[in-house]
């Protein structure tokens, strides 16, 4: 009598503690989408991203050579936020432009994503404290910003012309949902 209640007490106390778990994973990635979610429809909310990849990069690039472990912190919250960043455009605003004959800009954007992991495979294999660590980060912001400027200035604009008021909302809602498969 007394194993079979210790048997059942330990599965309420997994059962309660796994739903806990899945709880808080949901808690977090809303946390984590919600200042996108905030920033507004599809366009400006990657422009908000834009931004606050920016601010990472700045952070990256005020460190010195003996702050290694500041700069791996970084630079991982970069590749999470770059690797979020790529989901919600390749799977739904990259999906969009080849939906409405903008393959051309697609697959350059595509293209530039690659880059972009080729950028983040070289630094995560190189020593923070190496000296041509932080010229690599300079390169790779300049790579990145004239993506985004691309992106910002001519790509999206042209994209949020081609869609209706519907399909704009329904872009910003396709967009926050895989943002949050992997927030």
């Amino acid at each position: 009598m007394l194993e079979e209640k210790t048997t059942r007490s330990f599965a309420i106390g997994a059962a309660a503690g796994l739903t806990a778990g899945l709880a808080a994973n949901a808690v977090r990635k809303i946390f984590v989408q919600a200042p996108t979610m905030m920033a507004g429809e599809w366009d400006a909310a990657l422009a908000a991203e834009h931004q606050a990849t920016l601010a990472i990069f700045d952070q990256i690039e005020k460190t010195e050579d003996k702050h290694k472990t500041r700069r791996s912190i970084l630079l991982t919250q970069l590749k999470h936020a770059l690797a979020k960043h790529a989901i919600e455009e390749e799977n739904a605003v990259y999906a969009a432009l080849r939906t409405h004959g903008q393959v051309a800009e697609a697959d350059h954007l595509n293209n530039d994503h690659g880059y972009v992991k080729q950028y983040l495979f070289e630094l995560s294999a190189m020593a923070t404290d190496h000296p041509q660590f932080l010229p690599k980060v300079a390169d790779f912001r300049t790579m990145i910003e004239q993506h985004m400027r691309e992106e910002e200035e001519k790509i999206f604009p042209k994209l949020r012309g081609l869609l209706s008021d519907e399909e704009n909302a329904d872009l910003t809602k396709a967009m926050n949902q895989e943002g949050l498969k992997i927030a």
